[in-house]
């Protein structure tokens, strides 16, 4: 314990001693964090801290654009067409539009308070969701502001962006496992091939949507865009959900997605450029660090909620956030990742079988027909299909298939 705090003293020390310990968000240093997979490797480039950064001012005619609202309405409505508060909406829609244009570049607009519902599934969450015509400033607002982010993001960030997500994510570690293990290298006496060596840092971070802080996150907005009328129009969208004051943002917005992107942005330039660590996977506010040494991995582990406090004021998860050998298998997203295989999590099957149960209950009532729990399943089905899961697949097609069948063609396990 000792060599470990030495270390993560000289970590921190060399740190200041570069200049590269981040106390204040509105630094000018500038990181290209756009990391491309060439043959195989993992690039960075990390620039000099005293290069002025490129900012973006004039954005607020783009957001209150007739076109882009338009476009942002069109991704508002998309899957929810048949709900009474859109078709209510589209009813009136040139009016509604052309209030909410005037009242955005009037500076009128304000957000309607959120409809807020408890989710158990089966962890509890408060989902808070936004009336529609607000859906469609939060589309508007990162229609602009997306693409100028995007770009400085780094490659291995997963959760909400085009062409990512948990299936890319999934992929990455499983390049990563082999990078870490030395190609699978078993340990010696293991009883198995799949107790590679290799270690993996698997955090979380403690109640994180609701501890973002709104002066911090405005702060690193703010480094990039220099419109006042855009972070005006943030602070309107920020402030309309607090956990406490000047905290928190609500699970089910899309800004709330996209900002959590931006604001661990700052942890993901941190690991990857200061740290240099090269095996590291976000998706939202869960990652992992992959490693050939445990003591590596928890040096690194203090530094960064070191880092976390000070510079974000963010805590990892004390139960959530451990080192795991890589051989007994790594809980993320869902999966059960062993070297060479991959398996569903229990609680993961646990919920499909309290659901079919649910189906049938509903279907015996006539509260649901026999093709919508086939569309349902088939969905989970094909979830299912990116794991190990065959026999698990046919004894699930066997009791859904009990449910429906009399109404449904006879379902089958996807090879």
């Amino acid at each position: 314990m000792r060599n470990r705090e030495a270390a993560v003293f000289l970590t921190v020390g060399r740190l200041h001693g570069r200049g590269l310990w981040v106390n204040n968000l509105n630094n000018d240093s500038n990181l290209n964090g756009n990391n491309n997979l060439n043959n195989g490797r993992v690039r960075g480039i990390a620039q000099e801290p005293d290069i002025p950064m490129k900012t973006y001012g004039s954005l607020f005619a783009r957001v209150c654009a007739w076109d882009n609202l338009k476009l942002a309405f069109k991704k508002a409505r998309k899957g929810k067409t048949r709900k009474p508060y859109v078709k209510e909406f589209e009813g009136e829609y040139a009016n509604r539009m052309q209030q909410l244009q005037r009242e955005l570049i009037l500076g009128e607009y304000s957000p309607q308070p959120l409809n807020t519902f408890i989710l158990r599934d089966p962890k509890t969450r408060r989902i808070s969701v936004s009336a529609f015509r607000d859906r469609i400033v939060h589309h508007a607002l990162c229609n602009v502001l997306e693409p100028i982010f995007e770009k400085y993001f780094i490659y291995d960030s997963y959760a909400n962006r085009k062409g990512k997500g948990v299936l890319a994510a999934l992929k990455r570690f499983d390049q990563f496992k082999r990078k870490a293990s030395s190609s699978g290298k078993v340990i010696r006496g293991s009883p198995d091939d799949n107790r590679v060596r290799g270690f993996v840092l698997k955090a979380d971070l403690k109640h994180y949507f609701d501890t973002v802080d709104h002066s911090k996150l405005l702060a690193v907005l703010s480094v990039r865009i220099r419109d006042e009328e855009v972070m005006s129009l943030i602070k309107k969208v920020l402030n309309n959900y607090c956990v406490s004051s000047g905290k928190g943002m609500p699970l089910g917005n899309l800004t709330s997605q996209f900002f959590a992107n931006v604001y661990l942005n700052e942890l993901d330039q941190f690991v990857k450029h200061v740290l240099k660590a090269k095996y590291y996977i976000r998706y939202v506010d869960d990652f992992v660090l992959l490693h050939k040494s445990p003591y590596q991995l928890g040096v690194w582990k203090e530094v960064i909620a070191l880092f976390l406090e000070q510079n974000l004021l963010l805590a990892l998860h004390p139960q959530k956030s451990r080192i795991i050998p890589l051989g007994r298998g790594v809980d993320f997203l869902g999966f059960k990742c062993f070297y060479h295989f991959r398996l569903l999590r229990s609680r993961n099957v646990r919920k499909m079988e309290r659901r079919l149960a649910t189906y049938g209950e509903m279907y015996e009532l006539g509260k649901m027909c026999g093709f919508e729990i086939q569309d349902r399943f088939l969905g989970w089905q094909a979830y299912a299909t990116h794991a190990n899961t065959y026999r698990l697949r046919n004894k699930m097609v066997k009791k859904a298939t009990a449910i429906v069948r009399y109404s449904c063609p006879p379902m089958s396990a996807v090879r």
